[in-house]
């Protein structure tokens, strides 16, 4: 039986031969997940005065993740608050996506759709004003900003919404960040955390 050599590319022998890209690009993964965890104590901070969300969900204690591969590409997460079970989910993520965006997705389905869906489409004129997108995917669990995923809330009217609210199974609603935005990403950060939990309250 014939074997085939694997070869390498000369950008490839390069690569693998040199270690400081690694130790670099290990030591940016903590330097987020440092502002993650800076992140957290600001949101909060936002939430104590919020007495309106479900006890279960301010119980839980906040979660950063990290993996390699989304796409391909390394990635870190702040679940913060959240709740999760197999037919409730309420979360709002903040993700790290590397050489693509940080971002902020409020993520609600069963219990918690049911909820607070109506609070969401009464925050249509915020959400489209602050440019937040919702998503049209019917897979919750999908992060990117393509067409197929988001719609960017500013292209929709009152009834489409509302319909895209009602009809899924679940609401995400989300807003990114470039990551050349890094010196400034904190607060935007906080502030698209604020804009989310205010469209949630009584």
């Amino acid at each position: 039986m014939d074997s085939t050599k694997i070869r390498l590319s000369p950008e490839e022998e390069e690569l693998v031969a040199t270690a400081d890209w690694i130790l670099t690009k290990n030591n940016v993964l903590q330097k987020i997940k440092q502002l993650l965890l800076v992140l957290q104590s600001g949101q909060q901070d936002l939430l104590q005065p919020v007495i309106s969300l479900p006890g279960e969900v301010l119980k839980s204690s906040p979660k950063i993740s990290r993996g390699e591969n989304y796409k391909g590409l390394p990635w870190l997460v702040l679940d913060h608050p959240r709740y999760f079970n197999k037919e409730d989910v309420f979360a709002i993520r903040t993700l790290f996506w590397w050489g693509n965006f940080f971002s902020i997705t409020l993520h609600l389905s069963g219990n918690y759709k049911a909820k607070y869906e109506s609070k969401i489409i009464d925050s249509f004129g915020s959400l489209q004003k602050e440019s937040f997108s919702v998503c049209i995917n019917e897979d919750q669990w999908e992060h990117h900003f393509e067409p197929n995923n988001y719609k960017p809330v500013r292209n929709l009217n009152g009834s489409a919404f509302s319909e895209i609210i009602v009809k899924r199974s679940f609401i995400k609603l989300a807003k990114k960040i470039p990551l050349e935005q890094w010196n400034d990403v904190e607060k935007k950060l906080l502030d698209i955390f604020g804009q989310l939990i205010n469209s949630l309250k009584d």
